[in-house]
């Protein structure tokens, strides 16, 4: 007796209780196109109009003007260079710890935040200097398979034709979200792919289908971007829970489909864990940065934001095409759809819009945490609700004519009302207005039977919106593309200054006896993960609190509010952090900074002491108000003159205090400084809050003109120490300064370096210190030899980020102590060695809930294997 066969499962639109779509006229017979040529047709209308945008704004690779702007710049491209030297074997460190940066940073954070996603992995295939190219290919890979799964989502939740579900799903993958703020963030763009595939989980969930998928699926969104995800999860809810609403099934059937939806999430996110956990206690430890607060968007500006070719940072990207927000616009009016189609898409669309506005509901789309830079990074969001609207408006056949005319009514009163906003600039009417017609003849010719010019009407409308949306979206992408690199920092893509540096770099190398730091003048926030060695510099969300205040502490200078930390060009603190090799190199071209002092890329060679160094007692005291003397705490030994400086401005005259919170004078202008040091010592000049250029005068004055970069107000950029040159035989100096904007100058800005008393230290720590240092392959062990009956406390020259555990000899490893932010371990007297072992926080609770969510995915795969054999 042959078995019985189950019936196949229902699909969504038997489950969902609508009308079923009207017929696509075809053969009879011939099979019709599906979800595979939606998606194809969608990722190829994406791919053509990415690149013809970037033809015209003649960007990289198709033109002279560089794409690294902002962010793109400072950190992506160079994480994935340290990801392409990762794969290769060429990084200093390994999965746990990040050597490179920051003088040794935990790099699990970091990876789960920029390095994740599955098309990171493309970068290995390239060579390491088209690092740029890999990058942007990328990028426009994610942008295309963001619009094959929302062509492929349209038609699993309708039917329809699959050109115009391919025509919707590059509206989405396009949006204005897209071209104008997450192009060149590029991780943000896992989130764009994710939205649709989640909700095609929705999908399978209300049907019963594929479960093992959905939870995997689930799974590989939250390890690519998990800040996106996080907001593609809430917008999968809201539609599955309007899908759910608009069924048939009964209160029973609903409450179990909306239990399977909940345990196929927490199961996903459970697998994910491992990294989740990591990255969120990476940003529980970081540095707290500067944050804005929230603001809404005035109305105008918002509808402005639905056309095309305007732009603007600060506020929500929210174009998706003129023939995509037609059709959304008509849904309300469309009689073919049911009312509660019609009423529960449009409701939902305008719900999640105005959450976007007010504070708390901001707030929950971006995780309880404000955002540092862009407010609007859930836009996607709602132009995915757009589209999503659009292709119901469409599915149930072409809208008639009160439909069209009651949107083209609403379309034109936004654009009446966005003409009051400044964003709508000359050149977006000519482009909407031939936007408007050409979507609207469209969609006409889409509903009449009889051909035109001999030709279907609805293959004359397939061409007319293709056409409109490919001339649109490459308008509005060129713009954004260049207006952005207006209104925003850029940096030249690899060159020749990046080999010369990686070269120096490579021939200078000698971890781990010593550090080689890329130099004060950077080309980028991250230059030690695009060029290579080991410094400071370090720009991250991750970027921890104690490295921060530690720096800063010393004399060193920050971007980004604090996340983005400089590398310190001074003799007192690469002899503390065992920077034994430094990189000298002009000031970068690329950003036009001043005559060029000097030229070509040179390396100075100091001798310091080991990474590993004894200290006779545990830290003492604490940091003060003086970068000079908390560098003399850590080194152990006085080394500096702080004298009583003067200060006159251009006039003569002693200018007036600083009434803020900054200690010291204000200047502005020309002003000059005077004060007596010992003959031969060398000048530094110690100015946060200063901008512009000081200059020793007189023939001692052999340093290159300091540079100082801070932005008071907000507070977002502080500048660096600054090495002047050294104090004539006469004792007396005096440095001339020239500011960009008012500053002040601090009562102790300058500290005389006596080099005799700093060789005679760096002696006797060299002669105390660790006769050999090791680091493991993945960075996450170092261990020292120690000269026998060592007392005291070993000092590592890294901070003490979380996670650190150190052992003496063969002791049991417990958490690193800190001496004044750097990594310590008690000594008895009769170790010879030292270990210290680094584990990211949060990575064992996540492993642990990792686990657990497999064993009840495989609980659960062994049960319903059980069930439908006994069925």
């Amino acid at each position: 007796m042959r078995p019985t066969i189950p019936p196949e499962p229902k699909t969504a639109d038997d489950v969902i209780g609508e009308r079923p779509p009207l017929s696509v006229p075809g053969r009879p017979g011939r099979s019709t196109p599906g979800p595979g040529q939606a998606a194809l047709l969608a990722a190829t209308i994406t791919v053509v109009v990415l690149c013809a945008a970037d033809a015209v704004a003649r960007s990289y690779p198709f033109g002279p003007r560089t794409r690294n702007v902002n962010d793109l710049g400072n950190q992506y491209v160079p994480f994935h260079a340290h990801l392409w030297d990762l794969l290769h074997g060429r990084a200093t460190g390994g999965l746990l710890v990040n050597w490179q940066s920051g003088f040794g940073t935990s790099f699990l954070p970091d990876l789960g935040t920029y390095l994740t996603s599955p098309f990171a992995l493309l970068v290995a295939v390239f060579p390491r200097d088209e690092i740029d190219l890999a990058v942007y290919v990328i990028t426009v890979l994610k942008i295309a398979c963001a619009g094959a799964a929302m062509a492929w989502l349209l038609l699993r939740l309708r039917p329809g034709r699959w050109w115009a579900a391919g025509l919707l799903g590059a509206s989405y993958a396009l949006c204005g979200w897209t071209v104008a703020t997450a192009s060149y963030n590029l991780m943000w763009l896992d989130g764009l792919i994710a939205l649709p595939l989640l909700c095609l989980v929705g999908e399978w969930v209300l049907t019963g289908r594929r479960p093992l998928l959905a939870v995997l699926v689930v799974t590989a969104a939250w390890i690519a971007n998990f800040y996106t995800a996080y907001m593609a999860t809430l917008a999968a809810a809201l539609v599955f829970l309007l899908r759910l609403w608009l069924t048939d099934l009964p209160r029973r059937r609903r409450l179990t489909a909306a239990g399977r939806a909940v345990l196929t999430f927490a199961l996903g996110m459970g697998l994910a864990a491992p990294l989740v956990t990591v990255v969120y206690f990476g940003s529980a430890h970081a540095s707290e940065g500067r944050f804005t607060q929230f603001a809404p968007s005035g109305t105008e500006d918002l509808l402005a934001r639905l056309l095309p070719t305007t732009y603007s940072f600060g506020s929500p990207a929210l174009f998706v095409g003129t023939t995509a927000l037609l059709l959304a616009l008509a849904l309300p009016f469309h009689r073919a759809a049911p009312r509660r189609v019609r009423a529960g898409w449009t409701l939902l669309v305008l719900l999640v819009t105005l959450s976007m506005q007010w504070g708390p509901t901001h707030l929950m789309w971006h995780a309880f945490a404000e955002p540092q830079g862009s407010s609007y990074r859930q836009t996607f969001v709602v132009c995915a609700l757009l589209v999503i609207a659009a292709w119901h408006t469409l599915s149930y056949g072409p809208p008639d004519r009160r439909a069209l005319g009651a949107a083209a009514g609403l379309l034109a009163s936004i654009a009446a009302v966005a003409s009051g906003s400044q964003l709508v600039r000359s050149f977006a009417w000519p482009v909407f207005l031939a936007a408007a017609v050409g979507a609207l003849l469209g969609l006409v010719l889409l509903g009449r039977r009889t051909p035109v010019l001999r030709m279907a009407p609805a293959a004359l409308a397939a061409v007319l919106l293709i056409a409109t949306q490919l001339g649109e979206a490459t308008a509005t992408d060129a713009v954004a593309t260049r207006m952005r690199v207006g209104h925003m920092d850029d940096y030249a893509p690899w060159g020749d200054r990046q080999q010369d540096q990686a070269d120096a770099l490579a021939q200078a190398d000698g971890w781990p006896r010593y550090r080689t730091d890329p130099g004060r003048e950077q080309t980028v926030g991250n230059d030690p993960l695009e060029v290579g060695g080991q410094g400071a510099q370090y720009y991250s969300s991750h970027t921890s609190a104690v490295l921060s205040s530690t720096l800063t502490a010393l004399g060193g200078g920050w971007t980004s509010g604090g996340r983005s930390l400089q590398s310190l060009d001074n003799a007192v603190t690469d002899a503390i952090f065992s920077v034994g090799a430094r990189l000298h190199s002009p000031p970068d071209p690329h950003q036009n900074w001043f005559p060029q002092d000097g030229t070509g890329v040179t390396v100075t060679h100091e001798d310091v002491p080991p990474l590993v160094t004894v200290r006779p007692t545990g830290a003492t005291g604490a940091f003060g108000p003086s970068p000079f003397r908390n560098q003399e705490l850590l080194l152990g030994a006085r080394v500096y003159t702080l004298p009583r400086i003067t200060v006159l401005n251009g006039a003569g005259k002693r200018p007036d205090r600083s009434t803020d919170q900054r200690p010291g004078v204000r200047t502005g202008g020309k002003a000059t400084i005077t004060a007596r040091c010992p003959a031969g010592n060398e000048v530094y000049l110690w100015a946060p809050y200063f901008a512009g250029t000081a200059r020793l005068t007189g023939p001692s004055a052999q340093g290159p003109t300091g540079r100082f970069r801070a932005d008071w107000r907000p507070l977002t950029k502080i500048a660096a120490m600054e090495r002047l040159g050294t104090v004539p035989d006469s004792g007396r100096l005096t440095i001339e300064l020239s500011a960009n904007r008012m500053g002040v100058v601090p009562d102790q800005a300058v500290g005389c370096l006596d080099t005799g008393r700093l060789r005679t230290a760096v002696h006797r720590l060299k002669a105390t210190g660790a006769t050999e240092v090791t680091v493991s392959g993945s960075g996450g062990t170092i261990r020292a030899e120690l000269p026998a009956g060592s007392k005291g406390v070993a000092v590592v020259a890294a901070p003490r980020i979380a996670g650190w555990r150190c052992a003496s000899g063969d002791a049991a490893a417990v958490p690193a102590k800190e001496y004044h932010g750097l990594i310590a371990v008690p000594l008895d007297g009769t170790s010879t060695s030292v270990t210290c072992g680094f584990r990211p926080p949060g990575l064992r609770l996540g492993t642990g809930v990792g686990g657990g969510a497999l064993l009840a995915l495989v609980g659960f795969g062994v049960a319903g294997v059980v069930r439908r054999r006994r069925v």
